[in-house]
């Protein structure tokens, strides 16, 4: 298998989770304590550098950064099974060490279990809700306007870090690495696992209900995010 669109989920997923982790310590030590505007800060850098790094990536390995895209994209054809554990392990090692990078520059320890709780059933409603938004999202463009996918996902995931609860995970990948920072962004190792159910219950919903609402060609399923020709070849 071509090791490049490998090499593309470790580093854009590592930039993402530099990203989030990143600004979230940012807007927590800029904001005073505000935590509303920490939040806000947190959005419109994740939505920012989202955009930049699915246009950058996508053309090379359609830019999933997310297992989550990754397995429900494999059951629509797009990307081949046999790639779909190396994407994986890509993304987790990727967003793992992100989120060390962006705890190392703001001069943290690179790993440290995260005391962010982030439990009970509501957030656990909202993470499927957020998956399913996203895969929504990512499946309504690629049927109509796959050039648009990058800001309508950025702009989708910046308006749920408002409208959920949990701040939008949305990404088993996200939520591993999130787990080992004990920053603005960071979500206790033990509530992890039902965030990643709830993730893949809502990405597995929104791609059966497209997939009726409108069948898709194996041509949109492999431009998902962005076409990706280095896969199918």
């Amino acid at each position: 298998m071509n090791a490049r669109p490998i090499a593309a989920e470790f580093v854009g997923t590592a930039l993402l989770l530099a990203a989030v982790v990143g600004s979230g310590i940012m807007a927590e030590r800029l904001c005073g304590g505000n935590v509303g505007l920490a939040l806000l800060a947190n959005a419109i850098a994740t939505g920012g550098a989202l955009i930049a790094l699915l246009l950058a990536f996508g053309p090379i390995s359609g830019a999933h950064f997310n297992p989550a895209v990754t397995l429900v994209d494999a059951w629509q054809g797009g990307v081949k099974w046999p790639a779909v554990f190396p994407y994986i392990v890509a993304q987790v090692t990727g967003a793992l060490c992100g989120t060390a990078l962006a705890d190392a520059m703001f001069g943290l320890a690179p790993f440290s279990a995260s005391t962010h709780v982030r439990a009970g059933s509501g957030l656990l409603v909202s993470e499927f809700v957020a998956t399913f938004g996203l895969l929504a999202t990512i499946w309504g463009c690629v049927r109509s306007r796959s050039t648009a996918t990058p800001y309508g996902v950025a702009a989708y995931i910046v308006g749920a870090y408002w409208f959920t609860p949990s701040t939008s995970f949305a990404n088993p990948a996200v939520t591993i690495a999130r787990a080992f920072t004990d920053t603005f962004a960071g979500i206790r190792p033990q509530d992890a696992s039902g965030f990643i159910a709830a993730q893949l219950l809502g990405a597995a919903a929104a791609t059966a209900l497209f997939a009726w609402l409108s069948p898709i060609s194996k041509a949109a399923a492999e431009a998902v995010v962005l076409p990706h020709p280095e896969i199918s070849a």
